[in-house]
């Protein structure tokens, strides 16, 4: 077995989405059974080691060169109508949580959307599962051993095929996902402070209704990817509501107490206010100069000289 079909079967979900027929619907299945599947997830929920491509048309395995791209790492063909999925390793997997680097994950959407598009491949193939080059069923070629770097594919594309391309991404490909992600991420921001007074579940349900309606694409994603989304985004967001609304609460407070001082002895007596509470913070609740300031919306040097 090559090394990049090793790196696939090593590298599949604890628990991917798989199938033998895509009529029947996608199952979950533990790793050991679904890469018995004829498709499979392959790809985890949140991270993109993967970039897949759904060429509908008959196809060879040089076709992508010809076409002005790298070879595909693995090559995996319906020996019946001779269409194919090409899977292209990323040397460095790209992460879709909340926290990750938006910069890195529109880079990634645009890469995918303009190969696409270059390839002339299924603009509304969502990525979510492919054919499993494990599987007897396919043609299947391993073509190059070693994984690529993002930045290295983006040589071969050309990525000004829309006007701002990497901010506003077209409906194809990974640039769905992407742009699902941003607009339900943003309105949850905010959306969180509506539901404290509840629990998760009522919250992550707000979550997905607005995550199913903002699938609005004319090739929408399919429901497991919007459960997806919608699962990460709203864990991630009432973990790290507490600390947020603690600074929100903090900010306001003494914004508020800021806009009533009249004079600058009440002035002088807040700051040696938010002085004792930086001490607090730092001194017994552990925080690092850096999170008190941004609690205190002070300087890091002013917290740093409070504590001399």
């Amino acid at each position: 077995m090559s090394a990049q079909l090793k790196l696939f079967e090593s590298a599949l979900p604890r628990k991917p989405y798989c199938t033998d027929d895509l009529q029947s619907g996608l199952l979950i299945r533990a790793k050991g059974h679904a890469v018995r599947k004829r498709y499979v997830q392959h790809n985890e929920p949140n991270s993109m080691l993967w970039l897949a491509f759904d060429v509908d048309r008959p196809t060879h395995p040089e076709e992508a060169y010809e076409m002005g791209l790298p070879v595909p790492n693995i090559w995996i063909q319906n020996p019946v109508n001779r269409h194919a999925h090409l899977l292209y390793s990323l040397s460095v997997p790209v992460h879709l949580n909340p926290d990750s680097s938006p910069k890195a994950q529109r880079f990634a959407a645009a890469v995918d959307v303009a190969m696409t598009l270059k390839l002339e491949a299924d603009a509304g193939y969502a990525g979510l599962i492919c054919k499993n080059p494990l599987h007897k069923h396919w043609n299947t070629i391993a073509l190059n051993d070693d994984s690529y770097d993002l930045s290295y594919l983006a040589d071969f594309v050309d990525l000004d095929f829309a006007k701002d391309a990497r901010k506003n991404l077209p409906a194809i490909g990974l640039g769905r996902n992407v742009t699902l992600f941003d607009r339900v991420r943003y309105w949850t921001y905010k959306a969180v402070r509506n539901y404290r007074q509840s629990d998760f579940k009522t919250f992550y349900e707000a979550v997905f209704a607005k995550a199913i309606a903002y699938n609005d694409f004319s090739s929408p994603l399919a429901m497991s990817e919007i459960t997806a989304t919608a699962k990460s985004i709203a864990k991630w967001t009432w973990k790290q509501d507490g600390r947020a609304e603690a600074k929100f609460i903090t900010r306001q407070s003494f914004k508020g107490k800021l806009g009533g001082v009249a004079s600058g002895k009440a002035r002088l007596a807040l700051s040696s206010d938010k002085r004792n509470q930086a001490i607090e913070l730092v001194i017994n609740m552990n925080k690092t100069t850096r999170e008190a300031a941004e609690i205190l919306g002070v300087n890091q040097s002013t917290v740093v000289r409070w504590l001399k």
